[in-house]
């Protein structure tokens, strides 16, 4: 027989990093939610072989005192709580002390960390578990991370990790999240020498939504707004009409904090019900701020799900801050004619957009043109006229003097790292080709301006010459490429048009729809020209420069479904005596829901009484519902009852309303006459929702006139 016996600390370490640790997009996700609780405004990672050979992860936060460095890697040690009563109120993303231990455990880490008070850094190489050195060096502000052969010591657990492309595309999804969680934070991510997310930390979640899942998205989005005594919502939701197959593109933050949760999940997807098709989910992404007492985040190992204690409160805050947005606008999607035609405008993410987290007089520059006094972001205008004018680029290329001076401070900073042959050639093929991109961009710019003679011009050559003679003749060659960097990086924000163009296409949409009247509005009514039916199915419209078409079944549809649930939920419910009556059997856990909810089902009409055993008697049903099997009714509202008494079966009743709908319209290949037609459509006008059938399908689309002329060549 085996005795009880304590572990020993290494295998501790080593099954706590299995919880903590399960692929590389977990050391990312844990080291950057530490930059995040470390004040960084900006956060850049780096990734080879999708994080297995090395991860680096470099912020310009508030770093780690020298002294605390050692303790940071033993297990749950913290700075973020002290004391049991901390958990009830935790504002930080990470709290259990589990992180670096456990990376450690497992990885060959170093790290490299500086307080702005120090005077210099500290390095920091832990292997396995086990301290290697500790020194003093010089390094910038901040923190940065290298996490080298991720599972080297542990190749039970290496073998199930994925492709390099497949682990790469998971810290590539985890990093979107970061983006969108804290717009307020610039991010880059880098893999195998290839940037592919870099944001500006503009504070503009919408800039970041473009960034992430393109222009298509960032223009079909509706703002929500939502605050009770409890808990604030904020955030987008997407146009039914840009809905997915999946629910990977329903995102929710609470408190910052990328999680999961089935009852957000299920509040979403029912303020969506009547707005998309079965099988199909919105796109969203909500910020949720909550207080600590009504939120309890120390539930999962790696902080992916949280509990509510006032779930049922959470669900209906979240329910009614989609379905308003929805329900405030015109939801009628327009329909291009044949492939829309036109001119694509890709923008490569330039090293010189954003500055580097370590670079601190590029970043106070670049947030000077970007941000205002109170921190937040500028309009597109603004920063157009800062980064747009002759005069804006001469003044940021007069300051190339000083900041060429800092920055040769600072970029000597990394060369006492040791770096492998690999590691040191993908980060110098990175920079070097940069640099060599900056060159060329600023000779072409320089030939120009030869043939130039403006202001503009004359102050950034002047300056680039007087910023030579600032260094020894052996700094130069230095001095110069760094001079080119800042003259290439004043053309690149001048001729940058990715946030520019999306800011003015919002205010142009904005502006568009404060003028455009609703086709289904009631003083648009008299306005409308029926023009015909087509395919016995469809009826076409014409509305000031819009050209409509509706479908007669699914309108129809829509306005006896809408009949039918408010004829349900005003008159008394009357019931229906089933002979011979229906005998169900249930088990343990369906008795228990019954008896906690008999007076629920009694209110809705049916009679049961048990029947011996685990039999029950079902003698009467609802009298709406009857011939609608009457037992897959009941016992698909008993699972839809929780044990608490949750009341959310009335979606059932509807579902069956639904059918009634559909069952009762008009059908297509049917023929009506215009007064039908005129008819139906002054009955679309009294619904909430007239733009989609009770399945989701779309009841009217639109194209605009301009889009018809497109095709006709008479606007090229």
């Amino acid at each position: 027989m085996r005795k009880i016996a304590v572990l020993d600390k290494h295998t501790i370490d080593k099954i706590a990093a299995g919880e903590v640790v399960e692929r590389p997009s977990s050391v990312v996700k844990e080291l950057v939610e530490n930059s995040i609780d470390a004040g960084a405004t900006a956060v850049t990672v780096e990734i080879t072989d999708g994080g297995k050979k090395l991860i680096r992860i470099t912020d310009n936060g508030g770093g780690i005192e020298a002294a605390q460095v050692p303790t940071a890697f033993l297990s749950h040690a913290t700075s973020k709580i002290e004391k049991v009563e901390d958990l009830e109120n935790i504002a930080s993303l990470g709290f259990r002390g589990e992180a670096l231990s456990s990376i450690a455990a497992v990885s060959q880490v170093e790290l490299i960390t500086k307080t702005p008070s120090a005077i210099s850094g500290v390095r920091y190489v832990i292997e396995g578990g086990v301290e290697q050195s500790l020194e003093e060096m010089g390094a910038p502000d901040g923190t940065t991370f290298l996490v080298r052969n991720l599972f080297y010591n542990t190749p039970a657990r290496s073998k199930f990790l994925k492709s390099d492309s497949s682990e790469a595309n998971y810290i590539g999804t985890m990093m979107e999240q970061l983006a969108l969680s804290h717009p307020e934070i610039s991010f880059k991510y880098i893999q195998n020498k290839q940037v592919k997310l870099h944001t500006s930390g503009n504070y503009n979640v919408k800039d970041v939504i473009y960034n992430v899942y393109g222009r298509d998205m960032a223009k079909a989005l509706l703002e929500v707004s939502y605050e009770n005594d409890f808990m604030k919502i904020e955030g987008y939701a997407g146009k039914p009409e840009v809905s997915r197959g999946n629910r990977s593109f329903e995102n929710y933050y609470v408190n910052g904090r990328f999680v999961k949760n089935n009852i957000i999940t299920k509040a979403i997807e029912d303020a969506y019900k009547g707005f998309v098709m079965q099988h199909k989910f919105p796109f969203v992404s909500l910020q949720i701020q909550m207080t600590g007492n009504d939120l309890d985040v120390n539930v999962h190992p790696r902080k992916l799900e949280v509990r509510f204690a006032r779930g049922a409160e959470v669900y209906d805050a979240i329910y009614e801050a989609v379905h308003n947005a929805l329900l405030h606008r015109e939801l009628i999607p327009v329909v291009p004619v044949g492939k829309e035609e036109r001119e694509s405008k890709t923008a490569a993410v330039s090293r010189g957009a954003v500055p580097e987290p370590f670079e601190k007089s590029r970043r106070m520059e670049f947030s000077r043109g970007n941000v205002n006094g109170n921190g937040s972001a500028q309009t597109g205008n603004s920063f157009r006229q800062s980064a747009g004018t002759a005069s804006g680029v001469g003044n940021y290329s007069s300051s190339s003097g000083y900041q060429a001076g800092n920055m040769l401070r600072e970029q000597a900073i990394y060369q006492s790292k040791p770096f492998s042959k690999e590691e040191d050639a993908l980060f110098a093929g990175t920079l070097k080709a940069a640099v060599e991109a900056d060159e060329k961009a600023a000779a072409k710019s320089a030939g120009e301006a030869g043939n130039q003679d403006t202001p503009g011009n004359v102050s950034a050559v002047g300056n680039t010459e007087s910023a030579k003679t600032e260094f020894e003749p052996k700094e130069l060659e230095g001095a110069k490429e760094i001079a080119n960097a800042v003259d290439s990086e004043a053309k690149e924000l001048q001729t940058q048009s990715v946030e520019p163009v999306l800011q003015s296409e919002e205010a142009a949409s904005e502006q568009l729809e404060l003028f455009q009247e609703k086709l289904l509005a009631p003083e648009s009514r008299s306005r409308h020209k029926l023009i015909g039916q087509l395919f016995d199915t469809y009826w076409l419209v014409e509305f000031e420069n819009q050209f409509y078409i509706i479908d007669q079944h699914a309108a129809h549809e829509k306005v006896n479904y809408e009949r039918f649930v408010k004829r349900f939920k005003e008159q008394s419910i009357e019931s229906q005596y089933l002979n011979p009556p229906l005998v169900v059997t249930l088990n343990m856990d369906e008795q228990a829901k019954l008896k906690a909810n008999e007076e629920y089902f009694t209110q809705y009409g049916f009679e049961i009484e048990p029947f011996g055993g685990r039999e029950y008697c079902i003698s009467a049903v609802p009298t709406n519902l009857y011939g609608f099997h009457e037992e897959e009714l009941f016992l698909e509202m008993l699972d839809n009852l929780g044990g608490e008494g949750t009341k959310d079966a009335f979606d059932l009743f509807t579902a069956r309303l639904a059918t009634m709908a559909c069952k009762s319209a008009v059908k297509g290949n049917h023929q009506m006459s215009a007064l039908e037609a005129d008819k139906l459509i002054d009955e679309l006008l009294t619904l909430d929702n007239p733009y989609n059938c009770p399945h989701g399908r779309p009841t009217i689309i639109a194209m605009t006139k301009t889009e018809i002329e497109k095709k006709f060549k008479r606007i090229v």
